[in-house]
């Protein structure tokens, strides 16, 4: 079956890296709130992504074009400064491991400067690697991991079919911390909805200090037509909570979560609000601003719906 590449889906902090596809989707595709719950996982072929590497070379090294490469592959590396790599698409890690590693091996002798490489990760991605594996990745610059946790509340896990338990995310995050590669976590505000919403921001902030992760987000949830959650709201069984009370939950998360040292974030566009900050030192900034704007509750203070996005 022909690969078909997949559109570019990439943490906000990967904006200047370039894109290259080893999977398309996600091997996880039941996540109830996600729009890679519409796909298939792809496997791309381990020599289709060498030629796409050599392309990159002749054009880096040369302004070489190879006529049967995408124009997106030139339209990327014409804003390219040849530092950054990431490898798509939803959970590249899962790419099968002897290929993985013989493709990053093959990238290191085409960009010998290159200074990282990122990709997505499910937890059971990293459950399924060894310490030792990871380790020999990290060695071939694969530097930093980017794992969705949503919520740290079973329940919460279950019923959105994430298939995997807090417990599972704090072993996970383990290993990738015990192989020295950094990890990169988010938690979805609103998750739990209305009913659910104490107890899914209090064990977010359990998971986030148990994990204790490099950099941590939060991204509110954003409902997307024929996904789970948007039928259940739509059924009246799931009710979404308003943007004061994703204020609130941020609040909790960032208050009662413990990092060693952590920079955490609310500048993703699903947001009402941002606050950004090194935990633990600017905790008490954080939580200022954020009292603040629930004190006032001036919808002008937020973002507005039609600027909010995936």
């Amino acid at each position: 079956m022909t690969f078909k590449r997949p559109e570019i889906i990439r943490p906000p902090s990967e904006h200047d890296s370039y894109y290259l596809p080893l999977t398309s989707g996600c091997s996880n595709n039941t996540c109830g709130f996600c729009a890679y719950s519409f796909t298939k996982l792809g496997i791309r072929d381990l020599e289709e992504v060498k030629h796409e590497i050599d392309a990159m070379y002749l054009y880096v090294n040369n302004r070489i074009i190879v006529p049967d490469q995408p124009e997106i592959v030139y339209y990327i590396l014409r804003g390219w400064n040849g530092k950054k790599l990431f490898l798509q698409d939803g959970d590249a890690l899962v790419y099968p491991y002897p290929k993985l590693l013989e493709a990053l091996q093959y990238l290191n002798g085409k960009f010998p400067y290159l200074q990282r490489i990122a990709s997505y990760a499910t937890p059971q991605d990293i459950l399924r690697r060894s310490v030792s594996e990871l380790k020999t990745l990290k060695a071939q610059k694969l530097g930093i991991l980017y794992m969705g946790v949503e919520s740290g509340n079973d329940e919460v896990l279950e019923h959105i079919r994430k298939g995997a338990t807090h417990d599972q995310m704090v072993e996970a995050a383990r290993k990738v911390r015990e192989s020295g590669m950094l990890l990169s976590v988010t938690g979805i505000l609103g998750l739990g909805g209305v009913a659910g919403s104490e107890k899914h921001a209090l064990e977010t902030a359990r998971v986030l200090t148990e994990i204790d992760p490099d950099y941590a987000g939060a991204l509110t949830l954003t409902l997307i037509p024929g996904t789970q959650l948007y039928e259940e709201m739509e059924n009246g069984s799931f009710q979404l909570i308003t943007p004061f009370q994703s204020l609130q939950e941020l609040k909790t998360m960032v208050e009662k979560s413990n990092f060693s040292n952590c920079f955490f974030s609310s500048m993703h566009a699903s947001n009402y609000f941002a606050v950004r900050g090194r935990m633990p030192q600017d905790k008490g900034k954080m939580l200022r601003e954020l009292d603040t704007i629930l004190a006032r509750r001036d919808p002008a203070l937020l973002r507005p719906e039609f600027l909010r996005g995936l």
